[in-house]
Protein backbone atom coordinates (compact mmCIF):
# COMPACT_ATOMS: atom_id res chain seq x y z
CA UNK A 1 0.00 0.00 0.00
CA UNK A 2 1.33 3.44 -0.99
CA UNK A 3 1.45 5.79 2.01
CA UNK A 4 3.33 8.75 0.59
CA UNK A 5 4.25 9.87 -2.90
CA UNK A 6 6.28 12.99 -3.61
CA UNK A 7 6.70 14.21 -7.19
CA UNK A 8 9.21 16.73 -8.54
CA UNK A 9 9.72 18.56 -5.23
CA UNK A 10 11.90 21.69 -5.35
CA UNK A 11 12.62 24.19 -2.60
CA UNK A 12 14.84 27.11 -1.76
CA UNK A 13 15.35 29.71 0.95
CA UNK A 14 17.91 32.38 0.07
CA UNK A 15 19.56 29.78 -2.13
CA UNK A 16 18.37 26.60 -3.90
CA UNK A 17 18.26 23.60 -1.53
CA UNK A 18 17.17 20.79 -3.85
CA UNK A 19 15.15 20.26 -7.00
CA UNK A 20 13.11 17.61 -8.79
CA UNK A 21 12.94 15.24 -5.82
CA UNK A 22 10.58 12.28 -6.26
CA UNK A 23 10.09 9.49 -3.74
CA UNK A 24 7.51 6.89 -2.69
CA UNK A 25 6.96 5.24 0.70
CA UNK A 26 4.94 2.04 1.03
CA UNK A 27 3.56 0.23 4.07
CA UNK A 28 6.26 -1.63 6.07
CA UNK A 29 8.99 0.34 4.28
CA UNK A 30 11.74 2.35 5.95
CA UNK A 31 13.62 5.09 4.11
CA UNK A 32 16.70 6.92 5.39
CA UNK A 33 17.95 10.23 4.00
CA UNK A 34 21.58 11.15 4.65
CA UNK A 35 23.69 14.10 3.56
CA UNK A 36 25.93 16.79 4.97
CA UNK A 37 24.63 19.54 7.26
CA UNK A 38 22.76 22.22 5.33
CA UNK A 39 21.92 19.94 2.41
CA UNK A 40 18.19 20.20 3.16
CA UNK A 41 17.43 16.86 4.84
CA UNK A 42 15.24 18.32 7.60
CA UNK A 43 13.53 20.67 5.15
CA UNK A 44 12.67 17.71 2.93
CA UNK A 45 11.24 15.87 5.93
CA UNK A 46 9.17 18.94 6.85
CA UNK A 47 7.73 19.07 3.33
CA UNK A 48 6.83 15.37 3.33
CA UNK A 49 5.20 15.70 6.77
CA UNK A 50 3.11 18.74 5.64
CA UNK A 51 4.87 21.21 7.95
CA UNK A 52 6.20 23.12 4.95
CA UNK A 53 4.89 23.72 1.44
CA UNK A 54 7.33 23.03 -1.41
CA UNK A 55 8.09 25.74 -3.97
CA UNK A 56 7.33 23.22 -6.71
CA UNK A 57 5.96 19.70 -6.91
CA UNK A 58 3.32 17.75 -5.02
CA UNK A 59 3.01 15.51 -1.98
CA UNK A 60 0.31 12.83 -1.83
CA UNK A 61 -0.57 11.19 1.49
CA UNK A 62 -2.69 8.04 1.42
CA UNK A 63 -3.51 8.71 -2.22
CA UNK A 64 -4.61 12.33 -1.88
CA UNK A 65 -2.77 15.52 -2.84
CA UNK A 66 -1.97 17.46 0.34
CA UNK A 67 -2.61 20.78 -1.43
CA UNK A 68 -6.22 19.76 -2.14
CA UNK A 69 -7.01 18.78 1.46
CA UNK A 70 -9.24 20.92 3.63
CA UNK A 71 -7.82 22.25 6.88
CA UNK A 72 -10.00 19.77 8.77
CA UNK A 73 -8.63 16.84 6.73
CA UNK A 74 -5.06 17.97 7.25
CA UNK A 75 -5.58 18.43 10.98
CA UNK A 76 -7.05 14.95 11.30
CA UNK A 77 -4.18 13.37 9.37
CA UNK A 78 -1.56 15.20 11.44
CA UNK A 79 -3.27 14.22 14.67
CA UNK A 80 -3.93 10.56 13.88
CA UNK A 81 -1.80 9.37 10.96
CA UNK A 82 1.53 11.22 11.15
CA UNK A 83 4.08 10.92 13.93
CA UNK A 84 7.04 13.30 13.94
CA UNK A 85 10.13 12.80 16.09
CA UNK A 86 11.92 16.14 16.07
CA UNK A 87 15.64 16.67 16.57
CA UNK A 88 14.61 19.01 19.41
CA UNK A 89 12.17 17.19 21.66
CA UNK A 90 9.43 19.84 21.95
CA UNK A 91 8.13 18.21 25.10
CA UNK A 92 5.82 20.24 27.34
CA UNK A 93 8.32 21.45 29.94
CA UNK A 94 5.82 22.13 32.72
CA UNK A 95 4.48 18.58 32.45
CA UNK A 96 5.74 15.25 33.71
CA UNK A 97 6.92 12.63 31.23
CA UNK A 98 3.66 10.72 31.76
CA UNK A 99 1.54 13.83 31.16
CA UNK A 100 3.35 14.42 27.86
CA UNK A 101 2.35 10.92 26.73
CA UNK A 102 -1.15 11.36 28.10
CA UNK A 103 -1.76 14.45 25.95
CA UNK A 104 -0.70 12.53 22.82
CA UNK A 105 -2.89 9.57 23.78
CA UNK A 106 -5.96 11.74 24.38
CA UNK A 107 -5.58 13.65 21.10
CA UNK A 108 -5.13 10.44 19.11
CA UNK A 109 -7.79 8.57 21.11
CA UNK A 110 -5.27 5.88 22.00
CA UNK A 111 -3.93 4.42 25.24
CA UNK A 112 -0.42 4.45 26.71
CA UNK A 113 1.38 1.14 26.15
CA UNK A 114 3.22 0.00 29.30
CA UNK A 115 5.31 -2.45 27.27
CA UNK A 116 6.56 0.44 25.12
CA UNK A 117 7.77 2.30 28.22
CA UNK A 118 9.63 -0.79 29.37
CA UNK A 119 11.28 -1.33 25.98
CA UNK A 120 12.48 2.28 26.01
CA UNK A 121 13.54 1.97 29.67
CA UNK A 122 11.57 5.06 30.75
CA UNK A 123 8.87 3.53 32.94
CA UNK A 124 10.61 4.60 36.14
CA UNK A 125 10.94 8.24 35.08
CA UNK A 126 7.30 8.76 34.08
CA UNK A 127 6.40 10.80 37.23
CA UNK A 128 9.34 13.20 36.74
CA UNK A 129 9.10 16.63 35.14
CA UNK A 130 10.72 16.54 31.70
CA UNK A 131 13.16 19.26 32.83
CA UNK A 132 14.51 16.79 35.39
CA UNK A 133 15.32 14.19 32.74
CA UNK A 134 18.59 13.69 30.90
CA UNK A 135 18.80 14.47 27.18
CA UNK A 136 18.64 10.76 26.37
CA UNK A 137 15.59 10.24 28.57
CA UNK A 138 13.84 13.21 26.96
CA UNK A 139 14.63 11.75 23.54
CA UNK A 140 13.09 8.40 24.50
CA UNK A 141 10.01 10.09 25.99
CA UNK A 142 9.64 12.00 22.72
CA UNK A 143 9.81 8.73 20.77
CA UNK A 144 7.27 7.11 23.11
CA UNK A 145 4.96 10.10 22.68
CA UNK A 146 4.99 9.65 18.90
CA UNK A 147 4.46 5.87 19.01
CA UNK A 148 1.62 6.32 21.53
CA UNK A 149 -0.31 8.04 18.72
CA UNK A 150 -0.10 4.83 16.63
CA UNK A 151 0.79 6.78 13.47
CA UNK A 152 0.76 5.26 9.99
CA UNK A 153 3.84 7.23 8.95
CA UNK A 154 6.76 8.04 11.24
CA UNK A 155 8.95 11.01 10.30
CA UNK A 156 12.12 10.94 12.40
CA UNK A 157 14.71 13.74 12.37
CA UNK A 158 17.90 12.49 14.08
CA UNK A 159 15.81 10.44 16.56
CA UNK A 160 18.88 8.84 18.14
CA UNK A 161 21.07 11.96 18.31
CA UNK A 162 21.12 12.05 22.13
CA UNK A 163 21.40 8.29 22.63
CA UNK A 164 24.36 5.98 23.11
CA UNK A 165 25.01 3.46 20.35
CA UNK A 166 23.38 0.49 22.10
CA UNK A 167 20.20 2.43 22.93
CA UNK A 168 20.10 3.86 19.41
CA UNK A 169 19.95 0.33 17.99
CA UNK A 170 17.25 -0.64 20.52
CA UNK A 171 15.18 2.33 19.30
CA UNK A 172 15.69 1.34 15.66
CA UNK A 173 14.64 -2.24 16.46
CA UNK A 174 11.51 -0.82 18.07
CA UNK A 175 10.73 1.28 14.99
CA UNK A 176 11.16 -1.69 12.62
CA UNK A 177 8.98 -3.89 14.86
CA UNK A 178 6.33 -1.17 14.86
CA UNK A 179 6.37 -0.88 11.05
CA UNK A 180 5.70 -4.60 10.70
CA UNK A 181 2.98 -4.77 13.34
CA UNK A 182 1.09 -1.66 12.22
CA UNK A 183 1.83 -1.84 8.46
CA UNK A 184 3.29 1.64 8.83
CA UNK A 185 6.11 3.42 7.02
CA UNK A 186 9.08 5.43 8.27
CA UNK A 187 11.22 8.20 6.86
CA UNK A 188 14.41 8.83 8.81
CA UNK A 189 16.87 11.71 8.54
CA UNK A 190 20.23 10.99 10.13
CA UNK A 191 23.96 11.68 10.06
CA UNK A 192 24.60 8.13 11.31
CA UNK A 193 25.22 6.09 8.17
CA UNK A 194 25.36 2.82 10.10
CA UNK A 195 21.82 3.37 11.38
CA UNK A 196 20.70 4.66 7.98
CA UNK A 197 21.79 1.45 6.28
CA UNK A 198 19.57 -0.58 8.58
CA UNK A 199 16.65 0.92 6.63
CA UNK A 200 15.30 -0.77 3.50
CA UNK A 201 16.18 2.19 1.27
CA UNK A 202 18.85 4.87 1.67
CA UNK A 203 18.96 8.17 -0.21
CA UNK A 204 21.58 10.91 -0.13
CA UNK A 205 20.98 14.63 -0.67
CA UNK A 206 23.96 15.76 -2.67
CA UNK A 207 24.49 18.56 -5.19
CA UNK A 208 20.81 19.59 -4.73
CA UNK A 209 19.59 16.16 -5.85
CA UNK A 210 18.24 13.12 -4.01
CA UNK A 211 20.31 10.12 -5.06
CA UNK A 212 19.51 6.53 -4.14
CA UNK A 213 22.46 4.72 -2.58
CA UNK A 214 20.70 1.55 -1.39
Amino acid sequence: MKLLEAKHISHHFDYPLFYDVSLTLHAKESIAVIGKSGSGKSTLLNIFSTLLKPDEGSVHLFGKDVSSMTQAELTRIKRKELGIVFQSHYLFKGFSAFENLEVAAILAEESIDEALLEKLDIKECMPQKVTELSGGQQQRVSIARVLTKKPTIIFADEPTGNLDKETAHVVMDLFFEYLEEREAGMMLVTHDEELAHRCMHVYKLQDKKLLKVK
